[in-house]
């Protein structure tokens, strides 16, 4: 995370006794000491996240939120055991310090991991940048990923992390299943897309640790050059296929996620001098990385991961209506739902593009 990033005081929903915490991490975190300063950073919309600034250093802790929480979501367990087990990878992660599993000290298990500073970039058209710059982060942004997919999951302790096989059947199972459980309104592409993707499954079934979420504003790359310093938020992170997390960087070619503007505006206008790809040569270069001789059904894969998005984005909103997300912006996204749920019906049903 980059120092510019947006802090906040800690929001009214999310306060927890400080005080409790000073105390658990001095006798709980090697080498810590006093005084503690908590702010909270905007950014993220699932896991409220803070800067911890200390006299040993700073910080960062993530937490879940409060409130009633749907079933397997939130698992911060789980990004801290990711975290450490990558630690002795080539995958770019922060290290992570400890993990709280109680409610104790502060209301909901937490981790603590170190700040890693750099450069936090929301804008995937990435402005004020030459096109030599540009090309190179997304080279750079595929390379990572394509690492983290070659990681040898057995090898770091992993083979339990989740179940090899059938991952679109599961995830599009539990997807649907969260929707449900949080849904405010009928969307008739959302009930359409739950019916279509299982039924429309590839053969291919390919297994792999997966991001979940991979895409520039999860990155922090290096102040003064493309190169990847960490990869954040492992929330969504399981044992699944590697063209999910693929399909989820081109996602940005449709939708506009999280309030920034679609990479196909650049990329399309003027690809030869803007740097940026265009979705068939992100693909392109993620095939170069991996070996890969192409990615057939290509438009299931897309659409999927819009489906999931319009499904977590639901889930967000909901929590926004109850006053426990983690950003201001959650009661925002209503809307949002709709508009990517129908873009993903309409990505399925249309002709099948060489890929």
């Amino acid at each position: 995370m980059q120092t510019s990033e947006q802090l906040t005081e800690v929001r009214e929903a999310h306060r927890f006794d400080e005080e409790a915490l000073d105390r658990y991490l001095a006798e709980h975190l090697e080498s810590y000491r006093g005084p503690l300063r908590i702010q909270q950073f905007e950014g993220g919309q699932s896991n409220p996240t803070y800067l911890l600034s200390a006299g040993s250093g700073d910080y960062v802790l993530r937490k879940k939120p409060p409130g009633v929480l749907l079933p397997r979501a939130h698992m911060v367990e789980r990004e801290y055991r990711i975290l450490a087990a990558l630690a002795a990878t080539d995958v770019p992660v922060p290290k992570v310090h400890l993990l709280c599993e109680a409610d104790d000290p502060i209301g909901t298990p937490f981790f603590i991991m170190d700040y890693v500073r750099g450069r936090l970039l929301r804008d995937p058209t990435l402005p004020g940048m030459k096109p030599a710059e540009r090309r190179a982060i997304f080279e750079e942004i595929l390379r990572v990923l394509a690492s983290l997919h070659a990681v040898d999951y057995e090898a770091i302790g992993l083979a339990d992390y989740g179940k090899p096989g059938n991952y679109f059947g599961r995830q599009i199972g539990r997807w649907s299943q969260q929707y449900e459980a949080s849904k405010t309104r009928e969307i008739e592409s959302m009930d359409r897309l739950m019916k279509w993707l299982p039924a429309n499954i590839p053969d291919d079934d390919a297994s792999c640790i997966v991001h979940g979420d991979y895409r520039l504003d999860n990155l922090v790359l290096a102040a003064d050059e493309a190169r990847v310093s960490a990869v954040l938020d492992w929330e969504l992170s399981t044992l699944g296929h590697p063209l999910a997390d693929l399909a989820h960087g081109c996602a940005q070619y449709y939708l506009s996620i999280a309030n920034q503007p679609l990479i196909s505006d650049a990329a399309n206008e003027d690809n030869a001098t803007s740097g940026i790809p265009t979705e068939r040569e992100y693909v392109e270069t993620y095939c170069r990385y991996t070996g890969r001789s192409g990615v057939p059904h290509w438009n299931f894969y897309l659409a999927f991961v819009i489906f999931r998005y319009a499904g977590i984005a639901q889930g967000v909103y909901k929590r926004g209506l109850q006053g426990n997300a983690s950003s201001q912006e959650a009661t925002t996204l209503g809307d949002i739902v709709e508009i990517a749920s129908d873009k993903a019906w309409e990505i399925s049903q249309r002709p099948e593009i060489d890929s």
